[in-house]
């Protein structure tokens, strides 16, 4: 098996420095290395999820790194759930500098044709529509502070492998929508864009290629080598790799990219 790069890699630059990042979908894997790498490129870090433990864990991670944490248990479908976590966040640090939204949900990996439209209807809620409103109540301090909004993707986008028919519909219809929110608030100075992993190589997808190793009578590391022979640098890509891209598209680094989309795959998506 390919190793992948080591998740303790120190950024090039602090590029975030002093900027107030709000980061929904705080989780073990993606959503921690999104806050934990804004923190270490010297952001204050609001945070976001259902999940208060999860949030405790990681705000503690962020404020060793010296910088400030808030921990806000949201709901981001909700409208007064995501009211609460933007004025607390105004309340603490006086603004937003970036959004970084990863929260989302993965359907059940069925054909489109057998999905229940009612279940879509809620999948959609959290996918698209929570991270549409959560712009709209962060427009006036983005815009006020020419910020920038980061949007995690998939890489069901490029490609076209079977039972993914509602996941992929929603994140169709998020890229859609960060292209609608650039042209949008591009006139007043702030730059929306997309970011979109391929396979995570965290706890999740460790668990499913055992899973899948077991049920085919073949190695864990048949099951990597497998996967990791679609991609260009023949392993996967690591959460704080996607991480990374997103510190950058958020940072005045990329103050010349709006309305696009960054593939990180380790080049198994080219685009």
């Amino acid at each position: 098996m390919t190793e992948s790069v080591e998740d303790s890699r120190a950024l090039a630059a602090p590029l975030l420095t002093d900027k107030v990042v709000l980061v929904t979908g705080i989780g073990p894997g993606l959503g921690r290395a999104l806050a934990v790498r804004s923190a270490q490129a010297g952001a204050h870090v609001v945070l976001a999820a259902r999940t208060p433990e999860r949030l405790a864990e990681v705000a503690d991670e962020v404020t060793a790194l010296g910088r400030r944490a808030l921990a806000v248990p949201t709901d981001i479908t909700d409208p007064e759930s995501r009211e609460q976590l933007v004025q607390r966040a105004l309340d603490e640090f006086g603004r937003v500098d970036a959004l970084v939204n990863s929260a989302f949900v993965q359907p059940p990996q069925e054909r489109l044709l057998d999905t229940d439209v009612e279940a879509i209807r809620g999948w959609t809620d959290l996918n698209v529509l929570a991270s549409v409103g959560l712009v709209q109540q962060l427009q006036k301090t983005l815009v006020a502070n020419s910020g920038a909004v980061v949007l995690i993707n998939s890489m069901v986008l490029r490609n076209r492998l079977p039972g993914f028919g509602a996941y992929r519909m929603d994140k169709a219809a998020l890229l859609a929508a960060a292209r609608s929110l650039s042209v949008e608030l591009g006139p007043h100075g702030v730059r929306v864009n997309s970011v979109a992993p391929g396979y995570i190589w965290a706890d999740k997808v460790r668990r499913s290629f055992e899973r899948r190793a077991e049920a085919s009578g073949v190695t864990f590391d048949e099951v990597y080598d497998e996967v990791a022979a679609g991609t260009d640098l023949r392993r996967l890509p690591t959460p704080d790799e996607i991480a990374d891209a997103a510190v950058f598209l958020a940072s005045d680094m990329a103050s010349g990219i709006t309305g696009q989309c960054l593939d990180v795959t380790c080049g198994h998506t080219h685009h």
